[in-house]
């Protein structure tokens, strides 16, 4: 996309728009406020924002993504099992404990 500005690439909230590539993030705003339902059912590759995918195939597009190989390069990226796991089993995240009390 960035190697051509003038290249459409088609939305994946409504399959009728075509967009240039330079208005895409822009227009990937838009959509996703106006089709609520369809984003709910989408996920984002954390690897480039611009590819919204189905929630169910995100890991599968994560091992294939063409930009992942760029993190690589750089170093940013370390090993994605763990994010991997996540996808399989939900987050493990879990809320420090709080050490307030709203009582006194």
């Amino acid at each position: 996309d960035m190697l051509d500005p003038e290249k459409l690439i088609q939305c994946p909230f409504d399959k009728h728009h075509q967009i240039r590539a330079s208005r895409f993030p822009y227009h990937l705003v838009k959509c996703k406020e106006n089709n609520p339902e369809i984003a709910k059912k989408l996920a984002t590759c954390p690897f480039n924002a611009r590819h919204l995918v189905p929630r169910a195939h995100l890991s599968d597009h994560i091992m294939k993504c063409s930009d992942k190989a760029f993190m690589e390069q750089d170093g940013v990226c370390g090993s994605f099992e763990p994010l991997q796991e996540q996808l399989k089993n939900g987050s493990t995240w879990q809320a420090p404990p709080c050490e307030e009390d709203w009582e006194t």
